[in-house]
């Protein structure tokens, strides 16, 4: 075994490896450019290594640089995450070159499978059904719309080398072919080295479902069951649970067979995932094969208990697996939330700076099937576990050179049900503050009946959010909870105000019982009764709720019981109540004496600024170009810039006909969110 690694990677997934290598008893080797001096991964590292300067085409993925810290550290073995060199031939020949083990497959798998268009002929050649496409290299955009043409619209355009989203493009029409193409190869070429593009068709109600695979240098072969990723945003993945809603154990066995015999067939060694489209009926399509550790592996590791990167390092060492097929046996249900740092009140826009306030939920370890499994530390055994993968902390930066994930919150459960009501728990206590963030999106998909259901596609956000994420309106009777649970805790504020030294006996006294709370629109006179175990609501419609909490004024976490269930509250204070953040929504809560309720009513409202004349920026980037002059005019979606943020580039479009009288940005400029890129008469 290894007695020292270097990890080629950063973030979640370099913590992710050192975690398991130090249960290993393996010392480990972090790598840092300049934005990741301070970064979680290289104070977790036994050795550091400064590997450049942030733009990773300067530091992380240049091979000479990763190989010469090899060669100060001598490192016997690299783990190269996701992302990055994970699938590059070339760094793992060097590697061989060098005599340091690869922690992943052969150079020769890498270049069979990991490249998407090999890897789509070889499995035509083997008669796997595969999505129509065009495999050959498409030199310019006017040939990608010419090969879009002959698939037929709507057709995806792929960067070969791609992963994680980046350098992907979903094309209707001529138009956006040859956008999407220029726009697919400028990411492919920023975020890995390779600008080939190829086109397939975009299949427009399909299930993402693919299987995890490990196989040996010795000729074994499993998989552990498959993961659901049907719930993507721009191609990204931001929902993945295991197994799937969907399968039935023939589909899945016949998957599995076929993943693991297309994984022999290249002399695969190491984890890797064989992905696949999955129509209504059952029908799948391969679609690539992933020779890599995959973001959502921590759901496989929660259902089997087989921790994938210590089965990745041991096969690198020339071990034989040590389970069997037979061996492999799926418990329970997990589901992972990716948390990013973007905006999803603005398109999902990324989203840069300080972390000021970071405080994921505890995490907690599946019952004794589970144990020593894929869980480090000494976290507490319980019937759902809590699992957050991670690579920040609390006053750390979220900076614009890398992918924008945050973390990967996990929960797990003995059914389906149980693993979203934990997640629920789980997300409405994780808090994150200085960033915009997709926590709230998230939690509203776990209440979303089509999830609920598992009735999804890989269309479910565009279909179910077709205008964007424009937050969450709470039913009447979580309402009436959220309504019940601030009472509660404004009368515990008000006894704390109310407090005067020398006069504690009788400050109670001196708060009212009755209360007016204006909440999301809806107003409801209440009467509050305490006592020493909590508090009893009552509305005037005769309903009752019974609140209990051991919440303090100022907690900026409040977990009450309502009627003996659980609620979880983000809280903030405000003038005259609170802001409460639960289930995705974002309320302002206002608990009014009576005649307060009555002077509220006559306040008028305050009305934003009209920006409707202005093209803001909509996220912290960098101008890459402007496509219009003062003078133009433009119509309705005609494109007007390009802004690169998180290696994404981000074409912003007229909203409407207009006259460009003034631009104040121009390409290489810097911008912060909503400053004025230009107006129009």
């Amino acid at each position: 075994m290894f007695d020292k690694i270097l990890i080629a990677n950063r973030g979640e997934i370099a913590c992710r490896v050192i975690k398991t290598a130090r249960k290993m008893g393996i010392k480990t080797v972090a790598i840092y450019s300049d934005a990741d001096k301070k970064a979680l991964h290289v104070e977790m590292a036994d050795e550091v290594v400064h590997i450049g300067p942030p733009p990773a085409n300067q530091s992380y993925i240049v091979i000479d640089k990763v190989m010469s810290a090899i060669k100060e550290t001598g490192a016997q073995a690299v783990h190269p995450g996701y992302g990055f060199l994970s699938e590059n031939a070339k760094f793992a020949e060097a590697l061989e070159a060098a005599e340091v083990a690869f922690i992943g497959p052969p150079k020769g798998a890498i270049e069979a499978m990991g490249d998407k268009i090999t890897s789509k002929k070889i499995a035509q050649d083997a008669d796997v059904s595969t999505v129509p496409g065009y495999m050959g290299l498409i030199e310019n955009a006017e040939e990608a719309v010419k090969i879009s043409n002959q698939i037929g619209y709507p057709v995806m355009i792929k960067a070969s080398a791609g992963g994680g989203g980046k350098g992907m493009r979903i094309a209707w029409d001529d138009t956006e072919a040859r956008e999407g193409f220029q726009s697919s190869k400028n990411e492919a070429a920023n975020s890995f080295g390779d600008d080939r593009i190829f086109i397939e068709k975009f299949v427009t109600q399909p299930r993402h479902i693919e299987i995890q695979v490990l196989c040996d240098a010795h000729g074994n072969g499993i998989y552990l069951g498959e993961r659901e990723c049907s719930i993507q945003r721009r191609n990204q993945k931001v929902v993945e649970e295991a197994p799937s809603p969907f399968l039935d154990e023939a589909t899945r066995k016949a998957m599995g067979e076929q993943a693991v015999a297309l994984a022999k067939a290249v002399g695969y060694a190491s984890a890797g995932t064989v992905e696949f489209i999955v129509d209504g009926d059952k029908n799948f399509y391969f679609l690539e094969m992933n020779t890599r550790l995959q973001v959502e592996h921590p759901v496989t590791e929660l259902i089997t208990g087989v921790d994938l990167v210590e089965q990745m390092i041991r096969i690198a060492a020339g071990e034989p697996l040590s389970i069997t097929q037979d061996d492999v046996k799926l418990t329970g249900w997990a589901i992972e939330n990716r948390l990013y740092a973007e905006d999803p009140y603005r398109n999902f826009l990324p989203s840069i700076g300080r972390l000021t306030r970071y405080r994921p939920p505890a995490e907690v370890a599946a019952g004794p099937m589970h144990e020593g499994g894929t869980w480090h530390g000494d976290a507490p055994v319980g019937e759902t576990a809590v699992r957050n993968d991670t690579g920040v902390y609390e006053g750390g930066e979220i900076s614009m050179y890398y992918d924008p994930m945050i973390a990967k919150l996990c929960t797990w459960g003995l059914t389906r049900d149980a693993a979203i009501e934990a997640m629920r728990v789980a997300l409405d206590s994780f808090e994150v503050e200085g960033i915009g963030h997709n926590l709230p999106f998230v939690a509203a998909v776990m209440d979303h009946p089509k999830f609920i259901s598992g009735d999804m596609t890989t269309a479910f956000i565009a279909e179910e959010y077709p205008d964007g994420f424009e937050g969450v309106t709470l039913p009447e009777t979580d309402l009436r909870g959220v309504a019940a649970a601030c009472t509660a805790m404004h009368r515990v504020s008000e006894i704390r105000r109310t407090q005067v030294s020398g006069r504690m006996d009788n400050h109670a006294r001196r708060v009212g019982d009755n209360w007016v709370v204006n909440i999301q629109g809806e107003s409801w006179p209440v009467t509050i009764a305490a006592d020493p175990a909590g508090s009893t609501v009552s509305f005037e419609d005769g309903g009752t709720l019974r609140v209990s909490s051991d919440w303090t004024p100022g907690d900026q976490l409040a977990h009450l019981q309502v009627n003996c269930v659980p609620l979880v509250l983000k809280v903030d204070k405000i003038p005259g109540g609170f802001r409460i953040r639960s289930r995705g929504a974002d309320l302002k809560v206002h608990v009014y004496s009576p005649r307060q309720a009555e002077l509220a009513a006559l306040m008028p409202e305050k009305l934003p600024p009209d920006t409707s004349k202005m093209l803001l920026c909509p996220m912290p980037g960098l101008i890459v170009k402007v496509d219009v002059e003062v003078g133009d005019e433009v119509q309705e979606g005609q494109a007007l810039c390009t802004v690169e943020a998180m290696k994404m580039e981000n074409i912003l479009r007229a909203e409407r006909k207009g006259i460009v009288s003034k631009i104040n940005a121009g390409a290489g400029d810097s911008l912060a969110v909503d400053d004025v890129i230009m107006e129009f008469e």
